[in-house]
């Protein structure tokens, strides 16, 4: 069998790469448009027996066992671009499971979209790290800037999909689809039979039954607020979620070149860790202390996440603010979340890593205490928006530096730290999620405070660890360079 020749690019291979990584990444823009939007509706408008929150701990649950078992074995068959595209297919059944949502459809959908996800992500990573390559021999630039360019890029788009989404929810929600139209004559009635009664109509006390009182089994909540919207405008959402995926999927199909135009000789996805060898090293890894005064706060972080997607959604906005308006809030959320990621990073760079992580603890002890005390209220709609964007901050803050803090913590051992990272945001999320039907808001956010001062706890050992250690070897250094002076003299 004869030996593949390099292969040798023109002079518009490095135009033909950025037009992959810019349709890559809108196509998972529109993609996760699509699912951004329909899992934040998932607790409020599939309420009943839990469905929503059950289904989004499925999706969770299943991400953990995909993301050790499967990228390695789907890529080795598939290819990084085939990966994609068939991933993207998989979320479509939930998306799909919408039109009929009862448990036993949205779990398997759930349980699909986790499966769908690990191969997914991994091949979109290896995808941007292997164009880099050829593109750095083109340009001159060194690999390494460029994956954290390409990256940067990918991420722009991404973090644009939590706005679209939820402003196609809200959009179709506000509308009057599905809804009983009212004649002239209904109206004159109406008004007049309200001119007489007002008086004695009483004000709906939302902060008796939505916010911290609010528990998913109680049957106390009066207000119409959490009524599911007609199933039209369910269905109107669904089909547009569908038809997002599907154009996703064409995206890939026709936009994205094969890995295989550069790839060349390198070692692919099947000569690295099988499923079973990466959970071993992934539980070796808990040996570490450093590993383990972590784990508190990687819970925190997808605990927090599931809070915010599933309690914050239901238990405030969509019980005292309405299911219509969750969309306008979950976009200021995802705005200050994508503003406050490279901020951060900046502001680590003058004032260091601690000073940013105490900020975010004093912003989350913040919330926690306002959600505690606040009686939610749809004339303070304003309150709704700042929780979002304060919360949004933080999650960013969170998610940057301890991913970041993973890495540096552990040179050598990165593929095993970011494992574990995954594992352990991941079973946060999922024990969040399938305990939600159980626990008052109450309570689980007494549970989110222990957890926060648990793992900044973890956190701030770490640092003074680290401190003594820089200490140690300071002194030591300064030690060694007072004895080659005196030798000297």
């Amino acid at each position: 069998m004869p030996i593949s020749s390099p292969a040798v690019f023109g002079s518009n291979e490095k135009w033909r790469i950025n037009r992959n990584i810019l349709v890559l990444g809108f196509a998972f823009m529109v993609q996760f448009t699509a699912f951004h939007g329909a899992a934040n509706l998932q607790s409020s408008v599939n309420s009943d027996a839990g469905a929503g929150t059950f289904t989004l701990a499925a999706i969770y649950f299943s991400l953990i066992l995909s993301n050790i078992f499967l990228p390695a074995i789907v890529i080795k068959w598939l290819g990084c671009k085939w990966t994609v595209a068939l991933s993207f297919i998989a979320y479509m059944p939930f998306i799909a499971a919408q039109f009929y949502p009862k448990l036993y459809t949205l779990v398997p959908a759930g349980l699909m979209v986790g499966f769908g996800g690990g191969p997914l992500w991994c091949a979109k990573c290896t995808y941007l790290a292997v164009v880099a390559e050829p593109y750095a021999k083109l340009s001159g630039v060194s690999a390494d800037v460029l994956v954290v360019r390409f990256f940067g890029l990918f991420f722009m788009f991404y973090q644009m999909a939590q706005i679209w989404g939820n402003l196609v929810s809200s959009a179709i929600l506000s509308s009057s689809l599905g809804e009983t139209v009212t004649y002239p004559n209904d109206t004159l009635v109406t008004s007049t039979s309200d001119l007489v009664t007002n008086v004695s109509i009483p004000t709906v006390d939302f902060g008796a039954t939505c916010g911290v009182n609010f528990c998913s089994g109680s049957t106390g909540h009066e207000n119409t607020n959490l009524e599911p919207p007609s199933p039209l405008k369910i269905q109107v959402i669904a089909a547009v979620y569908l038809a997002c995926m599907a154009s996703a999927v064409i995206l890939v199909f026709v936009g994205v070149d094969s890995l295989k135009r550069y790839s060349g000789d390198r070692v692919g996805a099947s000569k690295g860790k099988s499923g079973l060898v990466l959970l071993a090293v992934t539980l070796r890894q808990l040996r570490h202390r450093y590993q383990l005064l972590l784990l508190p706060v990687i819970g925190y972080i997808g605990a927090e996440q599931a809070f915010m997607a599933a309690d914050f959604t239901q238990a405030f906005v969509g019980c005292a603010y309405g299911i219509s308006n969750i969309g306008f809030v979950m976009i200021c959320f995802g705005v200050f979340n994508a503003v406050a990621a490279p901020l951060a990073g900046a502001v680590v760079k003058i004032t260091g890593r601690y000073p940013v992580m105490l900020t975010a603890l004093v912003l989350n002890l913040c919330l926690i205490s306002a959600l505690l005390l606040w009686r939610p209220s749809p004339d303070q709609w304003l309150v709704f928006f700042v929780l979002a964007a304060i919360w949004g901050a933080a999650d960013a803050v969170w998610l940057v530096q301890v991913n970041a803090l993973s890495g540096i913590l552990f040179p050598g051992d990165e593929e095993a730290a970011f494992s574990n990272f995954r594992l352990w945001e991941s079973t946060g999320s999922v024990l969040s999620y399938a305990s939600a039907p159980y626990l008052c808001v109450r309570t689980r956010l007494y549970v989110l405070l222990g957890l926060l001062i648990l793992g900044f706890s973890g956190y701030t050992v770490i640092e003074v660890m680290e401190y003594k250690v820089k200490k140690t070897h300071h002194h030591e250094r300064n030690f060694e360079l007072v004895a080659e002076k005196n030798d000297r003299e």
